[in-house]
């Protein structure tokens, strides 16, 4: 073989190299999920009996400590109460379009019917497959389906002699050959098993390989984590390119924690939503179910106070993006519909506007047009409730300044005492968005 032949040979691996290291998530499927706009989290696994952090207490515990945690533990764990179908339909009224599950978190507990291990759901006196029974409700239901998968996996490491540690270099795939065979293993199994699944976490400092192997293999899954932007706790100051998500508890963890748990109110956590959509990401928001498989319910009062008011503005919250200069204005923020020049506009922090009482609100960043029609979500604006003289017709004016004035009534009756302490949304058809500097 001549040397311009070895030459071109080398080339040419380098550019199958180089191709298959730039794959990425098919951009429609990343504006599919941008539509989204609300999922549910779910961090559950067989240490939610202790009510401790999930898996993290395995680092820096004793041999004692990890003996018991990985051979006794799972002895006791008997979700006997786990309804998948209560689940769905609970999610599913909430306005979530996706739920993610824990497949399998850092401590290597596999919460499916796997062959690559003992450390599974079926060696439990429960012995029945929660992914699979969870999957099944959730697309009957009409929820996208999404698995958390961490590639670090504290049960593992252990058995070949390394320290636990997040930040030990043993741990991650792209560092142990033989970890990330298993790792492969594992997604086969759940990527294959189940159907087609539609989202993929991958949760470890370093996953690039695994990545790649499932865009190789699974091309149509959307990866969230391990290929775009997914926060923890936190919004980002600032509208941020392309899909994004971000990722919050209830409360204070990610897991069941029966006590000494502060849990944030429902209004704070639709605030939030409404904060993330105006951005341009999605909410993945967080269930840490208890042992015995029920939602606790400090948990399911939240889903249900976001429930009612997706059920009413679940139009401004999907298929939107960022509205063009600006996000909010004050106590006003803005999203837009996807393919119109129609705005929807969250009015918060209003917790006395009684039923029926008309408030004023301006804006300098919406033009309307002669087209322009302007209503409240959720409500005809043809009546209040016991007021029959009561015009609660929604309008707008353009002042002399060229600020646009919202004239709104809440004449919906949500709550039995008049006032429902929640955003409500004003839609504004055929505008022009203005750059108010």
């Amino acid at each position: 073989m001549n040397t311009k032949i070895k030459y071109l040979i080398i080339l040419l691996q380098l550019i199958i190299f180089s191709s298959s290291a730039q794959l990425k998530n098919k951009p429609e499927l990343n504006e599919q999920f941008m539509d989204m706009g609300f999922g549910i989290f779910i961090h559950w696994s067989m240490d939610s009996q202790l009510g401790s952090v999930i898996s993290h207490s395995m680092v820096g515990a004793s041999e004692d400590y990890l003996d018991r945690y990985m051979n006794e533990l799972p002895k006791t764990f008997y979700p006997d109460k786990f309804d998948p179908d209560e689940w769905a339909r609970l999610f599913k009224l909430t306005g979530a379009e996706y739920v993610v599950f824990t497949a399998k978190h850092h401590n290597g507990f596999c919460m499916w019917d796997t062959k690559t291990t003992d450390f599974n759901i079926m060696n439990t006196p429960y012995g029945k497959d929660i992914t699979g029974l969870l999957i099944e409700s959730l697309r009957k239901h009409g929820l996208k389906v999404g698995l958390y998968f961490s590639p670090e996996d504290f049960s593992f490491i252990h058995k070949q002699g390394h320290l636990i540690s997040r930040k030990g270099p043993m741990t991650q795939v792209t560092k142990n050959k033989e970890l990330f065979e298993y790792a492969k293993d594992q997604v086969d199994e759940l990527f294959t098993n189940y159907g087609d699944i539609d989202i993929a976490f991958f949760d470890a400092f370093s996953k690039g390989n695994l990545v790649q192997y499932v865009h190789e293999k699974y091309p149509d899954i959307v990866i969230t984590r391990g290929e775009m932007s997914t926060p923890e706790q936190k919004i980002p100051d600032a509208p941020q390119p392309g899909p994004w998500e971000t990722c919050m508890t209830m409360g204070t963890q990610w897991a069941y924690k029966p006590t000494n748990e502060e849990y944030k109110d429902g209004g704070d956590l639709i605030n939030k939503l409404i904060e993330i959509r105006a951005k341009g990401g999605n909410f993945l928001m967080n269930v840490g179910p208890k042992p015995n498989g029920e939602i606790p319910i400090e948990q399911e009062e939240r889903l249900r106070e976001i429930a009612l008011w997706m059920f009413i503005n679940n139009e401004a919250v999907k298929n939107v993006r960022t509205v063009p200069y600006v996000i909010r204005e004050g106590d006003l923020w803005f999203t837009k519909a996807k393919d119109e020049n129609t705005a929807y506009v969250f009015i918060t922090n209003q917790p006395e506007w009684f039923k029926g009482k008309r408030r004023l609100f301006f804006t300098e960043s919406i033009k309307p047009t002669k087209k322009t029609e302007i209503s409240v979500l959720g409500q005809n604006d043809l009546v209040v409730e016991y007021s029959p003289k009561n015009n609660p017709k929604s309008k707008f004016v353009v002042q002399e300044n060229g600020n646009l004035q919202l004239s709104v009534t809440r004449a919906h009756r949500v709550y039995n005492n008049k006032i429902w302490p929640n955003p409500i949304v004003v839609k504004l058809t055929n505008v022009e968005f203005v750059n108010p500097e």
